[in-house]
């Protein structure tokens, strides 16, 4: 088998871009009243539009974007800008975001359309208002698709979905094909925005509400804006293209099941030593480890990818053996180790 690492990382929180940022716990910047009573870490303030063509940017909701910008992040910090021909890609995504201003729009005219027509007038509604991307469902796979068109990646694409634990299997998915020689280069990763106020109808019930919380505090979510992806290869395919490894990936865990055993099954599956904790609220886990939700919210789909980025950029660092751990905020739960190449 072989030996997995990390060669490339991009990251954006409400932190910053890129691995500075978060190679030390920063103070919570956070967005208390834009979708009170819940609180967000809310995107930072960047420029992505000179990294993504016009003509897609226009076909991309906030998400997509962010997601795009983020893997190019990883490409360029893996100088493998120019071998993106054939590498493989793993995404984890969500759904698709809505349009405010037509929802508004045929809940105002539906009343006056007889009982009758209203499903012909809300297809045709729909197709009119509506861009081609939206009209799809706003298909999660469009993130991948987006990501092949800006960056050329041109090697088999698969998406996953299932908030927290899609991210956890997408790079447990793609350190298996690079450990049993499959693929030479896999870049994996999600992205998500927390200002949406159809994902707060989504997840009401599961959200903090009023001020900032820590998450060893509170009962329920405070969602964050955050991307993360990273580039794996083989330790030897990465020497021998001469580029820097920033960490080793090991033993990536995903497991799931009732909420009863869920201490005991993150217990089984989470390595001793310094840890990081995905943890999206109060729960297990926690104790003597590093809430990365304080500094950058819960990140959904995102969370486990962003995880390990952050790992592989405090690995590289000097910050040593680090894992990674924690649990979505209704199933799964999840871990990996990252330490310095041999």
């Amino acid at each position: 088998m072989n030996t997995v690492c990390v060669t490339g990382v991009g990251l954006v929180s409400s932190q910053g871009v890129g691995r500075g940022p978060h190679l030390s716990a920063g103070q919570p910047i956070v967005d208390s009243e834009s979708f009170a009573p819940f609180p967000i870490h809310p995107m930072p303030v960047l420029d992505m539009a000179p990294s993504i063509p016009r003509r897609e940017w226009r076909q991309m909701e906030p998400w997509q974007r962010l997601g795009t910008y983020a893997a190019g992040l990883a490409l360029a910090d893996a100088d493998a800008l120019a071998r993106v021909q054939g590498m493989h890609l793993v995404v984890a995504a969500g759904g698709g975001e809505r349009d405010y201003a037509l929802d508004e729009a045929i809940l105002a005219e539906l009343p006056t359309i007889a009982p009758d027509r209203r499903e012909a007038w809300l297809h045709r509604r729909l197709a009119d208002g509506l861009r081609p991307t939206l009209f799809l469902a706003q298909l999660p796979n469009l993130l991948a698709g987006s990501i092949s068109i800006v960056h050329g990646v041109s090697g088999s694409s698969r998406t996953l979905m299932g908030e927290e634990g899609a991210g956890a299997e997408a790079v447990r998915v793609a350190a298996a094909r690079v450990a049993a020689g499959t693929a030479a280069m896999v870049l994996v990763g999600g992205a998500s925005v927390a200002g949406r106020w159809d994902t707060m109808q989504i997840f009401g019930r599961a959200l903090h509400r009023g001020g900032f919380a820590p998450t060893a505090e509170r009962p329920g979510m405070i969602l964050g804006t955050q991307a993360g992806f990273v580039v794996l290869e083989s330790l030897e395919h990465a020497r021998a293209r001469g580029v820097a490894v920033l960490a080793v990936l090991r033993d990536v865990r995903v497991d799931a099941g009732e909420p009863a055993a869920r201490a005991a099954r993150l217990a089984a599956i989470t390595p001793p030593g310094p840890s990081l904790s995905l943890a999206p609220h109060a729960g297990p886990g926690l104790d003597g480890a590093e809430a990365l939700g304080d500094g950058l919210g819960a990140g959904l789909e995102a969370a486990f990818p962003v995880g390990v980025a952050v790992a592989a950029a405090r690995v590289a660092a000097g910050g040593g053996r680090l894992s990674v751990q924690g649990f979505g905020h209704g199933m799964a739960e999840f871990s990996a180790i990252l330490e310095a190449a041999p």
